[in-house]
């Protein structure tokens, strides 16, 4: 089973592509934890963009979490917004679907 393991010196631009590589599935990453608003720069890290009082930390991820769990975790985690879309990126992902299901 697929499985990723995030930290805050992860920058945006190496998580998206291990997300991609890991589940098959787009991930989008936003400056707010509503993912409205700005898209994070890809070259910056997570703990630079993290939310002021948000913890940080590492996160482990499983293929068979589904997209709901992972989003609202992330934003616990970094009070960073982030949605899970198809493999084109061309539509979101369905919230009860698992991440490896979502890049089908």
């Amino acid at each position: 089973m697929a499985e990723l393991s995030i930290n805050g010196r992860t920058k945006v631009g190496t998580l998206k592509k291990e997300f991609k590589k890991a589940f098959g599935s787009s991930l989008r990453v936003y400056l707010s934890p509503t993912c409205k608003g700005k898209m994070a720069d890809d070259n910056a890290t997570l703990a630079s963009i993290r939310a002021e009082g948000a913890k940080g930390g590492e996160l482990k991820v499983g293929g068979n979490k589904t997209v709901g769990k992972f989003e609202t975790e992330f934003a616990e985690a970094w009070g960073i917004g982030v949605q899970v879309a198809n493999a084109d990126d061309t539509k979101l992902a369905d919230n009860g679907a698992t991440l490896c299901q979502a890049g089908k």
